[in-house]
């Protein structure tokens, strides 16, 4: 893969995450943030984009979403085989709830 092609996937990345962001917190604002690890302030300016703004900022070559799983021992837990495959969902969402919500400035 060469860097042309990387950039245009990190493009096409940040245009379905910004995407996905804006349905999200749409439909539910509170479980949006939850589920993106937004604070209010982003949700805010994410969910009122046009879509030429959605555009633009998707065009850059940096990589807008972060991975959320920098602690070790929580993603061990979430891939460990699961006796309750009903609650697997539950104990990742109360483990995440754990980790501060990231601020962008």
């Amino acid at each position: 893969m060469n860097t042309l092609d990387i950039q245009e996937s990190i493009r096409e990345v940040n245009l379905s995450y910004l995407m996905l962001a804006q349905n999200l917190l749409r439909q539910d604002r509170a479980v949006g943030m939850f589920r993106l690890g937004l604070s209010a302030e982003v949700a805010d300016v994410l969910v009122n984009f046009s879509m030429a703004q959605v555009v633009k900022l998707a065009s850059s070559d940096h990589l807008l979403c972060a991975f959320r799983f920098n602690d070790q021992m929580l993603l061990s837990a979430l891939m460990q085989p699961s006796k309750h495959v009903g609650i697997a969902s539950t104990h990742a969402a109360i483990l995440m709830a754990g980790h501060p919500v990231e601020l962008v400035v």
